[in-house]
């Protein structure tokens, strides 16, 4: 499956999938982990999906520009 880190709490990181959110151990997820990464979860194993976090964080500034746009 996969998701969008949202956050971390403590031991447990916040990941939305499919609108929903769950949570998951920390220690799952590679240390350079942020929130925002496009992250792909198979059984106890994460691993961040560069590509798919790139094109996202590019989409978000693109409608960030448009917001703030005179």
């Amino acid at each position: 499956m996969r998701g969008i880190i949202d956050r971390f709490e403590g031991e447990w990181v916040v990941v939305e999938i499919d609108g929903e959110t769950q949570d998951f151990e920390k220690s799952m997820f590679p240390k350079e982990a942020v929130s925002g990464d496009v992250v792909e979860i198979k059984g106890d194993k994460v691993r961040i999906l560069k590509t798919e976090t790139e094109q996202l964080r590019k989409e978000i500034e693109k409608l960030m520009d448009d917001v703030w746009e005179d």
